[in-house]
Parts: structure tokens; C-alpha cells; sequence
């Protein structure tokens, strides 16, 4: 039997100016699936419009009409997650992040520029020696549920796009297709965070990467592996 959720994307968490952001929107369906999902991004979200949340025996799908725009399964999670690089590595890099010169989406929710924050997460990785991207970050408060933490979908969201910086000079422009969350603790709006994102492997327009979140010493709190697609490329 399925079961049904009516689903709205507002605007607020748009990556391109008109659909939702590709974590955010995978953090939404994966809420409809018990323990850890991929979510595979087969159309862009629209915002604010009724959208349709179905719980299946395979898993989740969301649906504008008839047209399918995610879906979400079941999965075993595994990643090996580096450590936590330095904090005075992290604070040199900040600087550099490339968004502040040369940003695609700058009103993107999650890595967005032209974003404020509190209205959005305002993560700005920048570059490290070792090719991996990180930034010192702390949840916006506004943002926080009952507790004090982030939502999941809010989670999924800040894994999301440290992955695309961390592939973008070998993916030229991207979008996300496939993405998977593991969350280990709570996410804090209150205490220091690391965010950072790595590349795993390249294969022609596919580029695969790992994103984390840690408490500033270092604890682990959350992972993301993510599938970029390229766009006009061969």
C-alpha cells in the first residue's frame, strides 16, 4: 500500500533560482524512508507548488503530477571519512572559497553568496592543499528544531553542496543525481562545526564525492556521498 504526504519545497531553499536544492530536497524524501536511503534526483523540484510524497515498499518517490522528480530506497551506508583537518588550515582556506568570485548559483540556500544569514546556511568551503574544500561553520539558529539541532533535511542540505566544490575543476558545471546521508549525532546550532568535502572518483561526467560535518574537535557527526553529474560535457 502506498502512502501519501503533500510536500512543498519553498522558495527559501532553492539551489537554482527556480527548483529546490538537491540536498534539501533529498533530505525531505528521505524522511519518508526508516534508517539510511540514496536519494537519485531524476527531475528539478519545483517551488512552491503541492508536491506528492510517496511511501512505497521500496522505498519513497516524490511526484509534481505525473512526473517523477526523486526517489529514495534503502541502503547499507559505508565511507571512509578522513579526519578533520587542522582549524588553522581551515581558517586559511575560507578566503578562497571560489563562490566569492565566481559563483553559478548565488542564491543557492546552501552555499549561496547573495544569501543572509539565518534565512540560509551560508557554508562557504574553500581550498586546501590536499585538493579537499572545508570552512568553519555554525548552524544558523533560526534554522534549529526543538531541540536546539538541525532537521535532517537541514543536514542533508550542508553535505550537499562542500561535494560540488570539492569536484568542480574536473566537473566544470554539475548537478547533483544521487546522494546518500549517514548521520551519527545530532547537529548542533549552538557549539563550532567543520564542514568539508573531498572527491572519491571521476568517470567521464560522473564524479563522486564525500562530504562531513564535525564538532570543531573533531568529532564526526555526519557524512554525505554524492554523484555529480556534468552538464555539456562529454
Amino acid at each position: 500500500m502506498t502512502e501519501q504526504h503533500n510536500i512543498v519545497i519553498e522558495k527559501r531553499f532553492c539551489g537554482p533560482p527556480q527548483s529546490g536544492n538537491g540536498g534539501y530536497v533529498s533530505g525531505v524524501l528521505a524522511a519518508l524512508v526508516a534508517g539510511d536511503s540514496q536519494v537519485t534526483l531524476h527531475a528539478p523540484p519545483p517551488l512552491d507548488v503541492a508536491l506528492v510524497g510517496k511511501q512505497t515498499d521500496e522505498g519513497a518517490e516524490l511526484w509534481h503530477g505525473e512526473q517523477l522528480l526523486a526517489s529514495a530506497k534503502p541502503v547499507s551506508l559505508e565511507l571512509d571519512v578522513p579526519p578533520m583537518p587542522a582549524l588553522d588550515q581551515v581558517a586559511a582556506a575560507e578566503p578562497h572559497y571560489i563562490g566569492f568570485t565566481q559563483h553559478e548559483l548565488p542564491g543557492c540556500f546552501v552555499c549561496g553568496t547573495e544569501r543572509e544569514a539565518g534565512d540560509a546556511l551560508c557554508i562557504y568551503t574553500g581550498p586546501l592543499d590536499d585538493g579537499r574544500v572545508a570552512t568553519r561553520w555554525q548552524a544558523p539558529a533560526e534554522l534549529a528544531d526543538a531541540e536546539g539541532n538541525l532537521t535532517s533535511p537541514m543536514v542533508w542540505a550542508a553535505l550537499d553542496c562542500p561535494g560540488f566544490f570539492a569536484v568542480q575543476a574536473q566537473a566544470g558545471h554539475a548537478l547533483l543525481g544521487r546522494f546518500s546521508v549517514r548521520q551519527l549525532a545530532p547537529v548542533p546550532v549552538s557549539t563550532p562545526l567543520v564542514v568539508m568535502g573531498w572527491a572519491l572518483h571521476h568517470d567521464g561526467r560522473k564524479h563522486q564525492a564525500g562530504t562531513a560535518i564535525y564538532q570543531a574537535d573533531g568529532e564526526l557527526l555526519a557524512w554525505g556521498h554524492a554523484t555529480w553529474i556534468s552538464i555539456n560535457r562529454s
